[in-house]
């Protein structure tokens, strides 16, 4: 879009100083997010983002979800005596004619404008500070969560179910379009002979041993802001924040950050669990999360690392054999080089199952 075509978006919204400029900011891969600089030298600026809705389909619930969650943080803040408030928490402008958090353009475009939180900056490199941080941020998260006044949607409707997951595969495997399931015998003995107790989490819901909490559901490194000082300041890219299962947090935030080399590297012998970013995300997460957590959840946290490589390798095998519909590929064995590499390290996770165990249960004992 060029630069007038932002700026007219931008009018629509209830910002009091004049706009210097607006550049592209990031490299995300769902929305298009854009830096506007302000003439105002108190005023941080703001952030203008263009919301995917083929990815949200329902903006409203998107942004009713985000408004909830941030209202109530805010308040918490406020009743802890926190400082720096403002850039603890992410705050929207409401649209001039409309009083939403969102702006439709005549070309069904959504747009939102948050404030810039100055002098923080994120971080990609995963280490054990890092891991650690992130344990206690994410866990944080939840724990200010757990008393939220109203329900809140899900804003992708079943994005953690194995146990659809699962069938989508048994679907692909059925209809075989191109003759692909007479390769990977291998990867699917291993979902047949595991796939009913990874789908234990939704059996536990429905007979109501198991509860969900509002959970964050993208708990990457990068989606933190820390301040000059190296310290958390708030989590960030909220669209995922729906009711979920705690194994969502964290379970995908090991999944990618404790693999030794990336999802889709084809060198399986390199793939391996890494112990150490394990320990420091655990002992992170139950130093905040440990006050709320019921025992069916702790207990089934060694079970919530192995669940999301398993799942992640399900949806790219699901893909492979379907044709490489919905994941991006680079080149024709892409997904199935990702598969293997999520079921090798679904494989060298189940071998921790009793040091994963032992561990968070000592760190439960120090809390």
């Amino acid at each position: 879009m060029t630069d007038q075509e932002l700026r007219t978006v931008l009018a629509e919204f209830d910002i009091k100083s004049n706009i210097e400029s607006v550049a592209p900011l990031g490299n995300g891969l769902i929305n298009d997010t854009f830096r506007v600089n302000v003439s105002d030298e108190k005023s941080p600026g703001y952030v203008l983002q263009r919301i995917n809705n083929a990815v949200f389909t329902d903006v409203d619930l998107l942004q009713h979800n985000i408004e909830v969650v941030t209202d109530h943080v805010r308040q918490k803040l406020m009743d802890n005596g926190a400082s720096d408030i403002e850039r603890r928490v992410l705050h929207f402008a409401k649209a001039k004619k409309t009083g939403l958090t969102y702006y439709k353009d005549n070309e069904d475009r959504y747009w939102r404008v948050s404030r810039f939180i100055p002098r923080a900056i994120t971080y990609e490199t995963v280490t054990t500070e890092y891991s650690y941080e992130a344990g206690v941020a994410f866990g944080d998260f939840e724990r200010m969560l757990v008393d939220v006044p109203e329900s809140l949607g899900e804003t992708i409707p079943d994005f953690h179910n194995m146990e659809l997951r699962a069938n989508q595969l048994h679907e692909a495997v059925a209809t075989d379009p191109l003759g692909r399931v007479k390769e990977v015998g291998d990867m699917l003995d291993i979902v047949e002979s595991d796939v009913e107790e990874m789908c234990k989490a939704e059996r536990m819901y429905r007979e109501g041993k198991l509860p969900k909490r509002i959970c964050h559901c993208d708990t990457k490194v990068n989606n933190m802001m820390f301040d000059e000082n190296g310290d958390v300041l708030c989590v960030i890219d909220l669209d995922t924040v729906m009711p979920n299962f705690i194994f969502s947090d964290y379970g995908d935030f090991l999944r990618t950050a404790a693999n030794f080399v990336a999802e889709d590297d084809p060198n399986i012998e390199k793939v391996g669990f890494n112990m150490e970013i394990f320990k420091a995300f655990t002992s992170g997460y139950l130093s905040t999360a440990g006050s709320f957590l019921i025992p069916t959840e702790t207990d089934n946290l060694p079970y919530a690392a192995a669940l999301f490589p398993f799942m992640q390798g399900v949806r790219f095998l699901t893909d492979y054999i379907n044709g490489d519909v919905y994941y991006k590929i680079k080149y024709p064995a892409h997904n199935l080089d990702r598969s293997r590499n999520q079921f090798a390290l679904y494989t060298d996770v189940r071998r921790h199952d009793e040091e994963m165990a032992d561990y968070v249960n000592s760190c439960l004992k120090k809390d």
